[in-house]
Formats: C-alpha cells, sequence, structure tokens
C-alpha cells in the first residue's frame, strides 16, 4: 500500500486558492476521516501585497487550520507558468506519487487568467497521468501511471453555475480562520499596503455572500460549488440533497 496516498488532492495556482473557494469542502472531508493534500503551483510571489516569503509562512498557518496531510509548493513562475511539459510533468509527478480518487483543481475561467490556465494544466495532466508510455520520476525512482477517477473545479471569484454544491455549514467558521491565516492579502485597517480587489472591507462579506447563495440552493446555510468534467453518477437518487 502506498503510504502516501491521498483521497482527495487539491492542486492552486496560488496559495489562498483553495482557502477561498473549497477549504469548506477540504475541512468537512478530513473530519470523515479522507485524507486530502494541497499542492500550490506558485508562491504568488507577483501579488501586489506581501512577499512570497509571507505567503509561504501563511499557506503553513492555513495548513494547520485546515488539518491537511500534506502541503507543497511547486515554485512555478507565479503569473508566467506556461501549459507546457515542464509544468504538466512537475504536476503528474504529484499525481502519481499521492494517487488521489478525485482532484480538485481552479475555476475553468476567472478574473485572474492564472487560475483559468491552472484548471487546464491539472486537467490534461491528470489525464497524461494515466498514459504508461508519459515517463516520470520522483526522488530517482520511476513511476507508474495513474488517472485520478475525477477532477472537479471549484468556483472562484466569477460567477459559474456549480454541477453540485457540498453543504459546509458545520465548517463554515473553520474556513473564514482559514482564510485569515493569509493575513497580508486580506483587510487590515493598520495596513499600508495598496489596496486590492480582495484586500477591501467588504470582500470577505463577498464569500459569505457566495457561501449562502450556494447554501440555499441545497436549503442549508452554507455551501461550496464545483463543476465537473463528466456526469457524476448516483446510487441513490432518495439520498441527495
Amino acid at each position: 500500500m502506498n503510504p502516501e496516498k491521498l483521497d482527495i488532492l487539491a492542486f492552486a495556482a496560488h496559495p489562498d486558492d483553495v482557502e477561498l473557494a473549497a477549504s469548506g469542502t477540504i475541512l468537512k472531508h478530513i473530519s470523515m476521516g479522507k485524507k486530502v493534500g494541497i499542492v500550490d503551483l506558485t508562491r504568488g510571489e507577483m501579488g501586489t501585497r506581501g512577499s512570497a516569503e509571507q505567503r509561504d509562512q501563511e499557506a503553513k498557518e492555513a495548513s494547520k487550520v485546515l488539518g491537511v496531510h500534506f502541503r507543497e509548493n511547486l515554485m512555478l513562475a507565479d503569473c508566467f507558468f506556461e501549459l507546457n511539459e515542464h509544468s504538466l510533468n512537475k504536476i503528474i509527478e504529484q499525481i502519481r506519487r499521492f494517487k488521489p480518487k478525485v482532484v480538485l483543481c481552479n475555476a475553468v475561467s476567472d478574473r485572474h487568467p492564472d487560475h483559468g490556465r491552472a484548471s487546464e494544466l491539472v486537467s490534461r495532466a491528470c489525464f497524461l497521468s494515466g498514459l504508461s508510455k508519459v515517463k516520470t520520476t520522483f526522488h530517482g525512482a520511476s513511476q507508474q501511471h495513474y488517472r485520478p477517477y475525477a477532477v472537479y473545479h471549484y468556483i472562484q471569484d466569477h460567477w459559474l453555475n456549480p454541477d453540485f454544491v457540498v453543504d459546509i455549514s458545520a465548517f463554515y467558521d473553520k474556513k473564514i480562520e482559514s482564510i485569515l491565516s493569509f493575513k497580508s492579502q486580506f483587510y487590515d485597517p493598520n495596513s499600508k499596503e495598496p489596496l486590492t480587489p480582495i484586500s477591501s472591507e467588504g470582500f470577505l462579506e463577498s464569500v459569505k455572500a457566495r457561501a449562502v447563495a450556494l447554501g440555499r440552493y441545497i436549503n442549508v446555510d452554507y455551501a461550496e460549488g464545483f463543476t465537473v468534467e463528466r456526469f457524476i453518477g448516483v446510487h441513490d437518487i432518495t439520498e441527495l440533497l
């Protein structure tokens, strides 16, 4: 048995993407005994506020809040990573290393162009990871091909109609705690750094409003939404929310 095997592996273009869009879902599944890891593609070094070193520390703090089993940064270039063999292979290595049943990744399109590009990059890597003739090594050892069971895209700044939503009501407060681990990025009345679209006082209210809006569709307080790449099979339609 692979001791590193994960149930869910979440990829993000930047540290804080997962916390903002999918941390409630991650918290819920960890509480159910699932093993979950996060792979950040970049350090978010091109962000207006804070520094790469601050983001590194903030990601560690957020990981503690979430209780994830693993977090790693692939050190791709923020704003400049591309859909190429180098980037694909770095992601394939992580997929084959952890053999997750489910991969979560960025929104298929969004305000920040890195998000849509990361979405396509991870989706393609998941497919290529299943091809035996695509060769990768990790720590000097050849890896076996492996393809995740499903790829789900979380929803970020732009509204996208979800294909399914997850009730995160019991985990909403912890979700916000994980987001606030990224102190350099969000509202701070004492900060002297430039304002950004996510550092305004009202931004966290928009996060709450999104969770409430998605929760309303399934009659719960808070939810997170995801889009899919293939149809989802259902065993018992009477158990759906």
